[in-house]
């Protein structure tokens, strides 16, 4: 048995995966319910989820998956009613649910990087919601970019580099090379003979040559993540 305001989530989580394939977000969600804050979205969330109508899909920001729908016709009358529900009826109940076509996952942001000149590496640890589409396979991380060494490359200050981990990198690519087990810079990986060149993509700043014993490959720039305000 669900609360009228049960059954409004349920029904408004259910038509937005069914449109667009993403979570609402809880600020949505509650300005759809007229709610007055997000604490009461998370208690009817809490208890869609103890009925066994969703689930929170782990390590995901905004993910949500509807396991079972209410009998929309039984709609309630009056505030405070219940709408009735045949949970023990899969069949009549459970309708096929579209995948979400644009999860999003959270992974760890580490901090600044630098995109000019390069700044101590890895400051601090929060995580960062990005759409799983951008990242492909393999573990990523996140760095707010710094500077304006890389606009050439369309990487501007205050973008989020979506990183992906290795140790290893082929000439021409951007990576995330950790100077001396101290700083952290982003720029165009090459070799230049018994020395690792690292170049910026904006021709006033100079490329930087290091010994390969100074330079240790951190990860391989996987996509750029940008925030309109």
């Amino acid at each position: 048995m669900l609360t009228r305001k049960q059954h409004e989530l349920v029904c408004f989580i259910n038509d937005r995966l069914t449109e667009t394939g993403i979570s609402p977000s809880f600020e949505e969600m509650k300005d759809a319910l007229d709610l007055k804050s997000k604490s009461g979205v998370h208690r009817l969330i809490s208890a869609l989820e103890e009925r066994n109508f969703i689930r929170r899909l782990p390590n995901r920001a905004r993910a949500l998956e509807v396991l079972k729908m209410p009998e929309r016709s039984e709609g309630v009358k009056k505030k405070g009613d219940v709408a009735s529900t045949s949970s023990t009826s899969a069949d009549s109940n459970v309708r096929p649910l579209p995948q979400p076509a644009n999860d999003v996952v959270e992974i760890p942001l580490h901090g600044r990087i630098a995109a000019g000149v390069p700044i101590e590496a890895f400051e601090g640890s929060s995580m960062l919601a990005v759409p799983a589409a951008l990242l492909g396979s393999g573990e990523h991380y996140a760095l707010e970019v710094a500077g304006d060494s890389m606009v050439e490359a369309g990487i501007l200050d205050g973008d989020y580099a979506l990183v992906r981990r290795t140790d290893v990198a082929r000439d021409g690519e951007i990576v995330v090379a950790l100077i001396e087990e101290a700083e952290a810079t982003l720029k165009y990986f090459r070799r230049e003979g018994a020395m690792v060149r690292l170049d910026p993509a904006n021709r006033a700043y100079d490329p930087q040559r290091y010994a390969p014993a100074q330079v240790r490959i951190q990860g391989k720039l996987a996509g750029i993540l940008r925030r309109y305000d």
